[in-house]
């Protein structure tokens, strides 16, 4: 897949001078759902949290995108847990949706990911978006992800990364983060 990005864009993990500027990304981006903000914060104080997994997108030294992989467990039927990552929230600035910020900011997230020698990255949306990254209905590999009541049933999806060695499956359970924002 090609993407056409704005010129002088730059992916990069964000740095501590960034979260203002990603707060208001955050918020304007999901201007309905301003807990998505809190999340990130949250997260961000967790053990949970993934430095070198939250990325911005810079168009001319501005922050106009950002992804967050973080950490989350699988819950086997044995009990057994596995820790997997979890790809919450993925946000572009309004004025620059549709110019390839979104589709760059997923695929270097997901490489960032494999660098770290991770196996699986979980989320919760759109079925028509998400596959051209990789990513499948996570019922395919035996995943179960609580979702919302109008979410449709494979909006719960998963990327197995080159590590995935098969034996994850189960029930995703969030970190508390997401509880705290009335997530997952």
């Amino acid at each position: 897949m090609t993407v056409r990005l704005p010129m002088s864009t730059v992916i990069e993990p964000e740095r501590p001078a960034d979260h203002g500027a990603v707060r208001a990304l955050v918020l304007a981006a999901f201007s309905r759902e301003p807990s998505v903000a809190d999340l990130v914060e949250l997260i961000r104080a967790s053990p949970q949290y993934v430095p070198e997994l939250a990325l911005v997108a810079r168009v001319a030294e501005e922050v106009a995108g950002f992804v967050m992989l973080s950490h989350a467990e699988l819950v086997c039927d044995s009990g057994e847990r596995r820790r997997v990552l979890t790809l919450s929230p993925l946000a572009v600035a309004p004025a620059m949706q549709g110019r390839g910020i979104g589709s760059a900011l997923v695929p270097a997230g997901l490489e960032a990911a494999e660098r770290l020698g991770e196996q699986l990255v979980l989320l919760e949306g759109s079925p028509r978006y998400y596959p051209r990254f990789g990513f499948r209905d996570c019922r395919a590999l035996g995943i179960e992800i609580s979702l919302p009541d109008w979410a449709p049933p494979d909006a719960g999806m998963a990327c197995a990364l080159p590590a995935y060695d098969g034996r994850a499956r189960g029930r995703l359970v969030y970190p508390p983060a997401f509880a705290a924002v009335g997530a997952g």
